[in-house]
């Protein structure tokens, strides 16, 4: 394949016969919907986790895996972990150590890991590209008051990744003009509980003290749904 220096950034996945697409999926209340909801769009949805060393891992793996078994589809492919460790660039950080983890009083910003979606995007859009699969999807939120969480790094993120590689894959953000509710409300009738959205899990739980478990517990509550979710706390 050519490089492309202007590959368009799509904000929903086209439906086509014939078509795939990877999901960076991680287990959370917004991968997952966007992963189920693809799986009517496309006649391969292949879900991509980043493994990276955090904390909480463990169990949103084990979780992630539970939901997949949950939505199992003809269209879905096999679970497929990539490593990117990051121990050795956060060293002490409470992401690996579980130690001073931002509680539900927290601003968002106390959650922002540097230089993350770098990375997870760096791993997802080479395999892609190595794979044949032409589209990456990303349940990114134009809320995200993130740097590296908007429109515009996700375009010069995939310019520059396909430069790298001589490649084609396109990042599709479909949430992106859509707010936290709008997307729950798709979910409404999925096994939502099977999600998991914690940075401080507790036996396997949802710790519900920290950052993540206040942003999921406001979730259902905005969206008027039950939250079936068990907390710790």
């Amino acid at each position: 394949m050519q490089p492309t220096s202007n590959t368009s950034m799509s904000s929903r996945p086209a439906s086509v016969v014939g078509s795939s697409l990877a999901v960076l999926f991680s287990g959370g209340l917004d991968s997952a919907i966007l992963l189920a909801g693809s799986l009517r769009s496309y006649e391969k949805v292949q879900p991509l986790y980043v493994r990276s060393g955090h904390y909480w891992e463990s169990v949103e793996l084990e979780q992630a895996k539970r939901f997949l078994s949950s939505v199992r589809s003809p269209v879905l492919q096999p679970f497929h972990v990539l490593d990117v460790p990051v121990t050795d660039l956060y060293a002490r950080h409470w992401s690996i150590t579980g130690d001073g983890v931002p509680d539900l009083h927290s601003a968002d910003e106390a959650v922002f890991l540097p230089g993350r979606n770098v990375l997870l995007l760096g791993k997802a859009m080479i395999w892609c590209h190595l794979h044949g699969v032409n589209a990456l999807a990303v349940a990114a939120l134009g809320s995200n008051p993130f740097p590296d969480a908007t429109p515009a790094f996700f375009r010069a993120f995939q310019d520059v990744a396909n430069r790298a590689v001589g490649g084609s894959v396109k990042v599709d953000l479909p949430f992106v003009n859509l707010t936290k509710t709008d997307v729950m409300m798709r979910g409404r009738d999925l096994p939502l509980e099977l999600t998991f959205s914690c940075i401080r899990p507790v036996a396997g739980r949802h710790c519900g003290r920290c950052n993540k478990c206040a942003e999921r517990r406001r979730a259902f509550a905005d969206a008027g749904m039950i939250d079936k979710t068990v907390y710790e706390a």
